[in-house]
């Protein structure tokens, strides 16, 4: 599994997402509950950045229609999507939050 770097931690806050584009991936990095996320950007029932909705409870909503997301896993948990998101491992070296492209199981 090839890791990249997608930003430095410190440039992480708590609950707000943070875009970024990994090998021309559009990636949303969320730090919550004690964890580093990094789930697809782009939302599966309409194509819209995940990293403008909110986190709460481990999950992520879409700003446009309000389907919601588990960081975790990618499901959504509220219509009208019904598609889950690709979701990736992230690892933490340093200050450094290098994600895989490769999809967690």
């Amino acid at each position: 599994m090839t890791f990249v770097r997608a930003c430095g931690l410190s440039e992480l806050e708590e609950d707000t997402p943070k875009r970024v584009e990994l090998d021309g991936t559009p990636v949303s990095l969320v730090q919550t509950e004690g964890e580093v996320f990094a789930i697809h950007d782009i939302c599966s029932h309409a194509n819209v950045s995940l990293a403008e909705g909110e986190v709460d409870d481990c999950h992520i909503e879409c700003w446009l229609h309000g389907s919601r997301f588990d960081l975790r896993s990618g499901k959504p948990d509220a219509l009208p999507a019904t598609r889950p998101v690709p979701v990736y491992p992230v690892k933490i070296e340093g200050d450094d939050v290098l994600v895989s492209l490769t999809q967690e199981s």
